[in-house]
C-alpha cells in the first residue's frame, strides 16, 4: 500500500438499526456501504503494475471496514482511469502541466493517433485516448473484476474515459468518435450490474479540457441489488435535478456520487450552468448528495468519494461523505465552510478546521504549483455507513448492447481487438500537419 495513504480515518453512524428477532430473519436488506477518499499522483498511472497497486491499496485501506456478515458496497472515485494515458510514457508523467503532458503523449503515439485524429474527425486529445482505448480499456476493467472478485464486494469503480462499444462474435467493436464519463457497477463475483454514464460535463471535461461525449440523460437507469437500488450521478450530475429526478422516478434508493473536484476545496467557484452564482464549494456541495437524501423522495442514502491530490499542475481536493435523511443521521455536522446540520452519516474531515479566512489559504498552500511546504499534504482515508432499506420493488433494467459487450469481456467470452499495426513514421509534414490540427483545440 503506498506509503501516502496514512490510518483510515472514520466515520460510522448506523442509520436504521437492525431490531427483528434473531430467530427470525428481517426481509429488510441490511447492507455497509464504504466510501474511499485517496491520493493519486501521476506515477500511479505509468505503468499496468502501478494502476493496479494504486486501485488494491483503495481496497486494502477499506479492507479493515467491511463487514463479515453483510454485504459491502465501496465506492470509488471519479476519474480514476483518465491518467491511464500516461501509461508507458514516463516522461508525460514528469512534463509538469497537463498541457505540456497532453502534446508529448500526442507526439509519442502520434502513428496511432493520427489515423483516429484523420478518420473520426475528432479533436487531438480525444483522438489520443480513443487510440490507447482497448489496452487501458481492458485494463481498468479487469483490475476493478479482480478486486471486486478478491475482496466480495460489490464495487462501484468510480468512472473512466469509455468508448461505446458494441459485440460482433467474439470481439468488441468501438462506435467512433464516442468517449463517455462512465461508471461501472460490479457485483461480488465480478459480473456486470451496469454502467452509467455522465450527462452534465465539466468545462474540464468538455472540448476545452479532455473532450468527453456527454451522455444521453435518456440512458441513465436503476439497478436493484442487495446493497441498493443504486443510481449514479457522476459528481455535476448530483447537482442537476433532471438527473436525480429521473433517478428517484426509478425508484432509486442508493445515489452513488464519484468526484474528483478539480480545484482548491476552500476556494469559491461557480457551478455551470450559472457561473456567476459564485459561492464556496463546501457550500455548493451540499446541493449535490446531502440534498438529495434530505429532501428527495425514494433516495434514501447517497455515497460520495472524492479524490484528493496534485496531479500535473492539476488540483483535486473536497470531503467524502455519506448521506441520508436528517432522522438517521440526527448529528449536526457539515463540509467545512458550512455550518452544522443533520443528514452526514459519515463525513471525512478536511485537513484542518478554523476560521474562514484561514481556511482559504491552507487551500491555496495545498494547491499544485503553491511552492508552500504544504504543497499536496491532502488528507485520505474510508468512510462507513451500516444502512437498512425494504425489499426493492425496481425491476432490473435490460442491458444496453454496450453493456452487453461489457459483460461479455468481463466474463471472457469476448475480447477487444489488438490496436492495428502502426502506421509507418510519416515524418515531419505528418507531424506539422498533426500540430496544425493541436493548435485549432481552442485551448
Amino acid at each position: 500500500m503506498p506509503s501516502r495513504l496514512p490510518p483510515a480515518t472514520l466515520g460510522r453512524m448506523t442509520a436504521t438499526p437492525d431490531r427483528s428477532p434473531p430467530d427470525r430473519p428481517s426481509p429488510d436488506r441490511h447492507f455497509r456501504a464504504v466510501a474511499v477518499q485517496p491520493q493519486w499522483s501521476a506515477a500511479d498511472f505509468t505503468s499496468a503494475a502501478a494502476f493496479r497497486a494504486w486501485m488494491r491499496a483503495q481496497l486494502e485501506l477499506a479492507r479493515p471496514l467491511l463487514a463479515p456478515d453483510r454485504p459491502n458496497l465501496v465506492v470509488l472515485t471519479e476519474l480514476n482511469g483518465l491518467p491511464l494515458v500516461l501509461r508507458g510514457a514516463p516522461l508525460a508523467a514528469r512534463a509538469g502541466t497537463f498541457e505540456r503532458a497532453a502534446l508529448l503523449l500526442f507526439l509519442h503515439h502520434l502513428p496511432r493517433v493520427l489515423p483516429v485524429l484523420l478518420r473520426e474527425r475528432v479533436s487531438p486529445v480525444r483522438a489520443l485516448q480513443l487510440a490507447l482505448s482497448a489496452g487501458n480499456t481492458r485494463l481498468y476493467l479487469e483490475t476493478c473484476r479482480d478486486l471486486a472478485r478478491e475482496y466480495g464486494v460489490y464495487l462501484c469503480c468510480g468512472s473512466a474515459p469509455m468508448p461505446r462499444y458494441r459485440l460482433e462474435g467474439r470481439r468488441l467493436l468501438r462506435e467512433p468518435g464516442i468517449l463517455h464519463n462512465e461508471a461501472v457497477i460490479l457485483g461480488p463475483g465480478g459480473e456486470l450490474i451496469g454502467v452509467a454514464d455522465k450527462v452534465h460535463l465539466t468545462p474540464d471535461e468538455e472540448g476545452e479540457g479532455v473532450d468527453l461525449t456527454p451522455g444521453p440523460l435518456d440512458e441513465l437507469r436503476v439497478f436493484p441489488t442487495p446493497v441498493g437500488d443504486l443510481g449514479v450521478a457522476i459528481s455535476l450530475d448530483a447537482f442537476r435535478a433532471d438527473v436525480t429526478s429521473r433517478l428517484e422516478e426509478q425508484g432509486c434508493t442508493v445515489l452513488l456520487q464519484p468526484d474528483a473536484n478539480g480545484a482548491p476545496w476552500t476556494a469559491p467557484e461557480g457551478l455551470p450552468p450559472d457561473p456567476g452564482n459564485v459561492r464556496d464549494q463546501p457550500l455548493a456541495w451540499l446541493e449535490s448528495s446531502w440534498q438529495a437524501t434530505t429532501t428527495g423522495r425514494s433516495i434514501r442514502y447517497a455515497v460520495n468519494p472524492m479524490v484528493v491530490g496534485n496531479l500535473l499542475d492539476l488540483t483535486f481536493d473536497g470531503q467524502s461523505a455519506i448521506t441520508g435523511r436528517a432522522e438517521d443521521a440526527p448529528e449536526p455536522r457539515s463540509y467545512v465552510l458550512t455550518g452544522p446540520r443533520p443528514g452526514f452519516l459519515a463525513l471525512l474531515p478536511w485537513v484542518e478546521e478554523g476560521e474562514p479566512g484561514h481556511l482559504r489559504e491552507v487551500g491555496r498552500h495545498l494547491a499544485a504549483r503553491s511552492g508552500h511546504p504544504r504543497e499536496n499534504r491532502y488528507r485520505t482515508g474510508v468512510l462507513h455507513a451500516d444502512l437498512s432499506l425494504p425489499p426493492s420493488r425496481v425491476p432490473v433494467p435490460p442491458r444496453t448492447r454496450h453493456e452487453e459487450a461489457l459483460a461479455a469481456l468481463l466474463g471472457g467470452r469476448a475480447t477487444l481487438p489488438a490496436p492495428p499495426p502502426l502506421w509507418p513514421l510519416l515524418g515531419l509534414p505528418a507531424a506539422l500537419a498533426a500540430f496544425r490540427l493541436w493548435g485549432r483545440r481552442g485551448r
